[in-house]
């Protein structure tokens, strides 16, 4: 019998995890608030709210495994569900990155450089922690912020009381700005039986707080780097201590020759969909055999790959394949201003020549 795998939310990351899944043998079932969304296009939706147990049981009936596609799904939805069948990743990790507080002392616990950090709750405690860190600085909630919301850059003194301001009466936390050389990423993944892999460091560049574009692997960087040995250490760290299950992603700043932690997200992530096309085994794919048990597959780089994502609005599916090397992933999603409705992999035989192909189609992105 197929094994049957419920996914908590209905997004892009949902929609690829079914897809992965499915040339594997396996069932999808969707969990979602909203009556219609990317994944349920393409698995059986249950719709209904996630802080629900009477929905939650439901949507769990004859399932063999439950995982997640957004890190802000209720840590209660998860013990519940845990308490009736597997749920990967568990509560733990999930709960961990939730709060960027919390993520940030987990990470120091652990050896792991990041910027300087400290708790706000009110005017006076940012007024104190500006102080201490210096400025400029990053004010963030410490909860529910993604793709660049929920945090002001605070330059001068008198941007302070401006960033309380705007984001006052959340729990919050300052973050010292880290002069870092480039943004990368590192994507691995973990068994139920321990079994841990890694795909190389990529560079990640961003435009409005949203991720533009992945190179991968990040230029200068081979698998005997000292920055991939140090990154695949400090995530084999968090994850034997989360006793985590499936794919994590860690977003670092290289600075110089160290590596700074920004944060992690506990999921598949939009830093490795290059895996889709330019690697052995996809991100996707490596969650659900992590989260099933199943030996894990390879990660080895078979073309080097630039993902683009795409914004708002994108060409005709038409004009993107009529382009070399271009393999293009649509979510099913209306345009509409800064919303991601898919991504493209543009591969080449050498780094140079994926970068020129990149290059090519830039002007075609819409922001």
């Amino acid at each position: 019998m197929a094994k049957r795998i419920g996914i908590l939310g209905g997004g892009q990351l949902g929609r690829m995890l079914a897809l992965a899944g499915y040339p594997l043998g396996l069932e999808f079932r969707i969990l979602e608030d909203a009556a219609e969304s990317p994944a349920g296009q393409v698995a059986p939706l249950v719709s209904g709210p996630l802080d629900q147990n009477l929905v939650l049981d439901r949507f769990a009936e004859g399932l063999d495994c439950v995982t997640f596609e957004f890190e802000n799904v209720l840590v209660k939805a998860v013990e519940h569900l845990s308490g009736r069948l597997p749920v990967h990743p568990g509560p733990l990790g999930l709960a961990k990155s939730q709060d960027r507080l919390v993520e940030k002392e987990l990470f120091r616990s652990l050896g792991i450089l990041t910027a300087p950090f400290a708790p706000v709750n009110s005017a006076t405690e940012l007024e104190q922690a500006a102080e201490s860190i210096g400025l400029p600085a990053i004010l963030k909630t410490r909860r529910f912020g993604y793709d660049g919301k929920g945090q002001v850059r605070i330059d001068g003194a008198s941007g302070v009381s401006l960033a309380w301001e705007k984001l006052g009466g959340h729990p919050l936390i300052l973050e010292g700005l880290v002069p870092f050389d480039r943004e990368m990423s590192q994507v691995s993944a973990r068994s139920t039986n321990g079994e841990i892999c890694h795909y190389p460091l990529v560079q990640n560049i961003h435009k409005k707080g949203i991720l533009h574009k992945t190179i991968a692997p990040a230029p200068g960087i081979g698998p005997e780097h000292p920055l991939s040995h140090a990154s695949q250490k400090a995530m084999e760290k968090v994850m034997q201590t989360l006793g985590y299950v499936g794919v994590l992603a860690i977003e670092w700043f290289q600075v110089g020759d160290a590596l700074v932690a920004n944060e992690m997200a506990p999921r598949v992530h939009n830093t490795g969909h290059w895996t889709m096309d330019g690697a052995q085994t996809s991100q996707f794919e490596n969650h659900l055999r992590a989260i099933l048990g199943w030996p894990l597959g390879s990660t080895e780089v078979t073309r080097p790959t630039v993902m683009l994502n795409l914004v708002g609005d994108y060409r005709t599916a038409k004009e993107w394949l009529a382009q070399p090397g271009v393999k293009l992933h649509l979510y099913g999603k209306s345009p509409r201003k800064g919303r991601k409705l898919g991504h493209v992999n543009v591969i080449g035989n050498t780094a140079e020549e994926a970068s020129e192909r990149a290059y090519a189609v830039m002007d075609w992105l819409v922001e």
